[in-house]
């Protein structure tokens, strides 16, 4: 009776957990449209974003149920080969420079990172457990050949974070940690928007920044000022920026997920945005599967917030829905661990009570 009643607890804190991300979800896009049915904006790169997480969380429960090691490692393999190959992709790829593909690579590499972490806190034994961390550490140095230093960082966080999490013994502590973390990068990416930040400590992030990233980030606080409540309109930054239509060469975004949520939906906007992560954070909680698990995925989603506080990385579907793979994988229960076996009577055949 007591695992049948533990199996229910873990139900319903499954459906609670399912029903919060559906009403983050679907709010996000519902204003999304409220607020492009006002401004007469272009909702599709949201909708399509959101599409993008929920299929990869979808996806993600389902294989992570079947193949709880395997479905990881082979994540990992993938998000390693996309970001390799995703510079080669694009038709245009000048058309994005100088900031290019620097976030998704960057994302995609860290995400390939924390999969194959996960995958090896997963596996049962030492061999498979070494074999996927190599490839974790394999990420990395393919993040240095490829000269992506956020994506370097990114994947080296995780790796520290994953070898740290085996110790973690309240798993609640390890989330309010990441989200501390997200909450201080993106306090940091609006206080270089807005000049708050002390003069010499500006110019040495405006340097590593670059001049034309700030100068976005500068326009869409502008444009979030003009109108707080429901911003400009979702895919109209770069028809309002100045920066977006400079000579320099540019694809019309922000380079942050939560200026260009607040440029062009307003403050509630932005709220979604983070509602949105917290719910992430929220599942990754009540996640069945083991400590380690849970908090290395939340580590490298914690590592995309922040790429994506400075980047342009959630404006390319497959990073999108990486992010909800591995999200499904980190929160999916293997069918093979079923319930727990029962124990044997002790007694007798004879002395056991009859019905």
């Amino acid at each position: 009776m007591t695992s049948l009643a533990g199996q229910d607890e873990d139900g319903d804190r499954r459906n609670v957990s399912d029903a919060a991300g559906v009403v983050a979800l679907g709010a996000f896009v519902t204003w999304s449209l409220i607020t492009a049915t006002v401004h007469d904006g272009r909702p599709e790169g949201v909708l399509l974003a959101v599409l993008a997480v929920a299929a990869g969380h979808a996806a993600g429960r389902i294989c992570g149920a079947l193949l709880p090691v395997a479905a990881l490692g082979a994540g990992a393999l993938a998000g390693l080969g996309l970001a390799v190959v995703l510079p080669h992709l694009a038709r245009e790829p000048q058309a994005l420079a100088p900031l290019g593909h620097a976030g998704a690579t960057a994302a995609l590499l860290t995400l390939a990172a924390g999969a194959a972490c996960c995958a090896a806190w997963a596996a049962p034994t030492a061999a498979p457990r070494l074999a996927l961390r190599a490839l974790a550490a394999g990420t990395a140095v393919t993040a240095a050949v490829l000269g992506s230093v956020t994506g370097l960082v990114g994947c080296l966080a995780v790796l520290l974070c994953s070898l740290t999490a085996g110790r973690v013994r309240h798993r609640g502590v390890g989330i309010v940690a990441l989200g501390l973390v997200a909450a201080s990068v993106t306090g940091l990416t609006w206080a270089v928007a807005a000049g708050a930040i002390p003069g010499g400590l500006s110019a040495s992030l405006a340097g590593r920044l670059t001049p034309h990233r700030v100068g976005l980030w500068r326009d869409a606080l502008h444009l979030a000022r003009a109108d707080a409540g429901l911003g400009v309109g979702p895919g109209r930054f770069a028809e309002l920026s100045t920066a977006a239509t400079a000579p320099v060469p540019s694809d019309g975004k922000p380079h942050s997920a939560v200026l260009q949520q607040a440029a062009e939906q307003g403050v509630v906007g932005a709220a979604l945005l983070a509602a949105v992560f917290c719910w992430v954070l929220y599942t990754l909680w009540r996640s069945p599967r083991p400590t380690p698990v849970a908090l290395t995925a939340g580590a490298a989603l914690t590592a995309l917030a922040a790429i994506a506080a400075v980047g342009n990385a959630l404006s390319f579907t497959t990073v999108s829905a990486g992010a909800g793979l591995l999200l499904g994988l980190a929160t999916a229960r293997p069918l093979a661990e079923g319930p727990p076996e029962p124990v044997a009577d002790p007694r007798p055949y004879g002395d056991r009570p009859t019905l």
